[in-house]
Formats: structure tokens, sequence, C-alpha cells
């Protein structure tokens, strides 16, 4: 496991959640001015009291298959990204990383993207075939024709990659206002269920 990565685990533990707090009273102990001199003594002190006295965060050994499925995709996508590095110009690393990002989204939320097939396999197949498929046919042209138009074209191979990469682009925006209108659907399920339960809620969600 990367450092980087322990270090985030560590900081959404209950240790260090625990610790913080206490440690947080040790500050304010100060301020009020009931700490002392020794008060960063204090600070340290609380927040090693609260990290030991806090409970172990809880282990998860399972992993879905909806986890596995996009573990895998997020994988072939930094390889994906990897291997463009500098080929490309400014406006085409531009539209790629924004790409990037709408997937990256969607892949975080395993669970909805993989109760859906289609869009699953829009996803799946825009990292592993369109995506990769477009850049190949354009890295593989020499840079000056790729930016000339020839005759009866209507565009360049360059404006074609990027009318490609834009198509790809609504396509995957689409998949992902789907994702967030099933989370806004649950979001109003639950409000109707909160107030049918209590008699009314503050949040109206209809």
């Amino acid at each position: 496991m990367a450092i980087s990565e322990r270090v985030l685990r560590y900081l959404g533990s209950n240790r260090n959640i625990a610790g913080s707090c206490l440690a947080l009273l040790g500050l304010v102990a100060h301020f009020l001015g009931v700490a002392g001199a020794f008060w960063p003594v204090v600070v340290v002190a609380l927040y090693g009291v609260g990290a030991l006295l806090a409970p172990p965060d809880r282990v998860r050994l399972t992993i879905s298959h909806a986890e596995v499925e996009t573990r895998a995709l997020r994988a072939d996508l930094d390889e994906l990204l990897r291997r463009i590095g500098g080929r490309f110009p400014g406006d085409v690393h531009a539209a790629v990383d924004a790409l990037a990002e709408v997937l990256r989204g969607v892949l975080d939320r395993a669970e909805q993207l993989t109760a859906s097939p289609d869009q699953l396999h829009v996803v799946s197949q825009t990292i592993r075939l369109y995506l990769p498929a477009s850049l190949e046919a354009y890295a593989n042209l020499p840079r000056g024709y790729a930016l000339t138009r020839r005759g009866g074209r209507e565009r360049s191979a360059h404006e074609e990659l990027l009318a490609q990469l834009g198509l790809l682009d609504v396509q995957l925006r689409k998949v992902a206002e789907a994702i967030h209108r099933g989370d806004e659907q649950a979001l109003r399920d639950q409000g109707r269920f909160l107030r049918d339960k209590f008699g009314g809620s503050e949040l109206d969600l209809s």
C-alpha cells in the first residue's frame, strides 16, 4: 500500500478523529488560559489519549463485484493516460483530461454504475476501446498531416479527433447524469419515508 494511501486512511480513521477532537479541547483550554505554559504537551497528550481509546475501525474484507469491475476499469484508464504522455496537442490533452474527470466520477459510483449494464458497457468500451482507438489512429499520423485539411474534406484529422472526443464526452455526461438522478431519487424516496414515519419533515424534496 502506498504511503499516501495509508496517510489518507489514517486521517479518516476513528483514532485520528477522536484524537483530533480531544486535541481541539486542549487548544480551547489554552485559549481560555487554563492549559498553562505546557499547553503543547497537553494538546499532544490529549490527542494520544483519544487515539488510544478510540474504537478500532471496522474491518471490511469482502469486495463486491462492482468494486472489482470499477477498480479494473480505473487501472486501465490510468494506464491509458500514462501511455498518452505528451504525444498530443494541448487541446486534445484538455479534452482527454475532461473525459477522464467524468470517467473517474462515474467509476466512484461503483454500485450504481454496475447496476446498469448499458451504462457500464459505455464506460467500459470508452476506456478500453473507443478512446484508445481514436487516439491511436491520430497518433500514427504525422503532426503536419493531422493538422492540415485535405481536398474535399470538411475536417482535418485534428478536428475529427476533437469531434470524436466531444461525442464521447456528451455520452459519458449522460451516464453521469443518470447516476446522479438515481442518487437524487434515492434521496427523495428517503424523504417520503421519513415524512410518512415521523409525520412531516422540514426537508421538502417533493
